[in-house]
């Protein structure tokens, strides 16, 4: 029985009876029957009890909450039932190796533009990216590696405004979001991040050591890396999909003096589409059968796992198609 993501969108409380988990809310009463769920999405005020932490625990269910204006605020991880102690000492070994460390973040940048570059040629966009990755063999520092990085998304965003309707216009990256493009790449980043820390869970990978991103003591660095590869090919195409096919238009956005965010309806459109997306399969060049793009990220996390044991060498994940 395949499992599913599911995605609280509104305040409740979730219960539990037996080895059934319901989502109670003003509309009623939802079953989340424990053998077909993946993982939980939780928007806005969620009472949770710690019977259905427990449950969660059990069946390995990470539940990611967000707060209500869609911003990420943290993961119940449960306790890795996948371990392994020598996985473990090689990754931190590819991070306190200084060499190792930075191959591998340069990869990670490296991936990313070369998607960022698929992308832009779909919508017959002339680019200096291509210039501005070779820089990427000279930098003998992280910072370096950083700007480079920096540099290219800068640079990709502002095609944007090649690619969206006029109403769209993006007007640089804002953190908190000023506008709506900003709203729409803030959400589908959170939700990105989120969606790469349940296929780390589901590896005997170490989701707090990384390589690009420094790791820090309160959040899980290494999906900040593998979402770098992945964001250009899921959250932005998404966004063009969405804004070109007028899907989402102004009236999915509340906007005051200092934040532009997505409303209830612009969510549940956008997180419809990121699930069809996830779900949505391809033929595998390599293993020469139909995967979807979420078992795409798990697959990625293996390749580094590969990696760390001396298997094989990382190389990124680039579309094809």
């Amino acid at each position: 029985m395949s499992k599913k993501n599911y995605y609280l969108l509104s305040e409740g409380i979730l219960k539990r009876k037996e080895n059934t988990i319901y989502f109670v809310n003003k509309k009623g009463k939802k079953p989340l029957p424990i053998n077909k769920v993946y993982s939980v999405y939780a928007y806005g005020q969620i009472t949770i009890s710690s019977q259905v932490i427990n449950l969660f625990a059990k069946e390995g269910i990470p539940i990611h909450f967000f707060n209500y204006y869609g911003f990420y605020n943290g993961s119940f991880y449960p306790r890795e039932s996948l371990l392994s102690g020598d996985l473990l000492i090689k990754q931190a070994e590819h991070y306190l190796n200084f060499s190792k460390r930075l191959k591998l973040a340069k990869l990670f940048v490296e991936g990313s533009a070369k998607n960022i570059l698929k992308v832009l040629s779909y919508y017959k966009i002339d680019n200096n990216i291509k210039n501005t990755l070779k820089e990427l063999k000279d930098a003998k520092r992280i910072t370096e590696v950083m700007n480079v990085e920096g540099r290219i998304r800068s640079e990709y965003y502002n095609y944007f405004d090649d690619i969206l309707p006029e109403e769209f216009k993006m007007e640089g990256r804002s953190k908190p979001p000023k506008n709506m493009v900003n709203s729409l790449i803030s959400f589908g980043n959170s939700l990105m991040y989120s969606t790469v820390l349940s296929e780390i869970y589901n590896t005997q990978l170490n989701p707090t050591i990384s390589y690009l991103h420094e790791p820090s003591e309160r959040r899980f660095s290494l999906s900040l890396d593998l979402s770098e590869i992945f964001k250009p090919i899921l959250v932005d195409r998404i966004i063009f999909y969405l804004v070109n096919k007028k899907m989402i238009t102004k009236k999915d956005f509340n906007q005051d003096l200092n934040c532009c965010l997505l409303n209830d309806k612009g969510r549940k459109t956008f997180i419809k589409e990121y699930n069809k997306r996830l779900e949505k399969t391809i033929k595998h060049k390599d293993l020469g059968r139909k995967v979807s793009y979420q078992r795409l990220i798990r697959l990625e996390a293996y390749k580094l796992k590969k990696h760390f044991l001396g298997m094989e060498m990382y190389s990124p994940f680039v579309i094809w198609w």
